[in-house]
């Protein structure tokens, strides 16, 4: 596979990622707060082809669920119940692009029966429509911290790389400190002086915002070597001695030429910053209920019980792992790329 098939295929995949996030209310069968009381930590819902008497149905269904404390997880399948899957079905409300108000959804069953892609938590909310809502919250951090870091950082390194002299010494000293901090622990100590009742999603905001605020430093180092080799190149030597100005030379010749460095760190930086939040939500310092978000999704796990007992509530953390594998490869793919394009 090419260096290109490679990038474009990538992108794609975040694209569908990002596709079944932002649209959470039409692909999750259920709205995030609904609770099932009487189903609490179910396990995953099989999906069937095959009824008990081995006859197959060419539209997949599910049986009903009912308490059995003989059970591991408690409960067992009543195959007296079955509820056909049904694509394009009604259910909970919510905003289609978070503007149409709307209540199709791609998959459902009908009442009373469920259908828990991913099983349930401790309120019986299911997890796999929690996950898509909450990989708003979570991408939504890892994009505005990373857009943030990566602002400064162009600013940053294009005066310290073009200008060079002092203003370079001061910017990247600056820098340097900024690279020393222990940008964890700062988020702890922001968290710890804030006040208790102060709303989660003020807190998250915040948190972002420190999170963008600290990491612009490394991204406006590799900025500045880029604008130093940038800045001597022939067409803009020529366009310096046509009488450019600088700002005419540094947005029309230099900047261009950072730009593939800028989506590299991108996408680095973007998986670095979810992670961020995850940690911190699932400590408790950063999105908190009812926000839902992947941190805390997982908050659940510092239970014992629940580590013990259902396997289903690792889901979550799972599936995290190829989100991450998907933009580091994007990461991957656009740096072999731009070694390949000649400069």
């Amino acid at each position: 596979m090419t260096h290109r098939h490679k990038l474009w295929a990538a992108f794609v995949l975040l694209a569908c990622l990002h596709g079944l996030v932002f649209f959470a209310g039409f692909f999750a069968p259920y709205d995030f707060a609904t609770q099932n009381r009487d189903l609490t930590f179910a396990p995953p819902t099989r999906i069937h082809f095959l009824d008990a008497a081995g006859k197959f149905h060419a539209r997949p269904f599910v049986y009903g669920l009912k308490n059995d404390p003989t059970s591991a997880d408690g409960y067992a399948v009543d195959q007296t119940r079955v509820y056909p899957i049904r694509f394009f079905s009604r259910g909970s409300a919510y905003r289609f692009g978070q503007v149409l108000p709307s209540g199709l959804h791609l998959f459902g069953v009908d009442d009373p029966g469920r259908l828990f892609l991913m099983g349930t938590d401790a309120f019986g909310r299911d997890q796999f429509s929690r996950f898509l809502f909450g990989g708003r919250i979570s991408l939504m951090a890892g994009w505005v911290a990373a857009a943030l870091s990566l602002l400064i950082g162009i600013v940053v390194g294009t005066l310290a790389g073009f200008y060079g002299g002092w203003i370079d010494q001061i910017l990247m000293r600056g820098g340097e400190l900024f690279l020393a901090l222990p940008w964890l622990y700062l988020l702890f100590a922001v968290r710890a002086e804030l006040p208790l009742h102060i709303a989660g999603w003020q807190v998250l905001l915040l948190l972002v915002a420190v999170m963008g605020l600290v990491g612009w430093a490394r991204p406006a180092r590799l900025i500045r070597g880029v604008v130093l080799s940038a800045k001597e190149r022939n067409f803009v030597l020529a366009a310096r001695g046509f009488g450019a100005s600088d700002r005419h030379v540094i947005c029309r010749h230099v900047l261009p030429q950072t730009y593939g460095v800028v989506l590299t760190q991108m996408t680095l930086l973007i998986p670095q910053y979810v992670l961020a939040e995850v940690t911190l939500s699932f400590l408790g310092l950063g999105a908190s209920e009812p926000i839902p978000s992947w941190g805390t999704q997982l908050a659940a796990l510092q239970q014992y019980y629940v580590l013990s007992s259902f396997w289903w509530m690792f889901l979550p953390a799972v599936l995290l792992v190829p989100v991450f594998l998907l933009y580091y490869a994007a990461a991957d793919a656009l740096q072999e790329r731009l070694a390949s394009v000649p400069l």
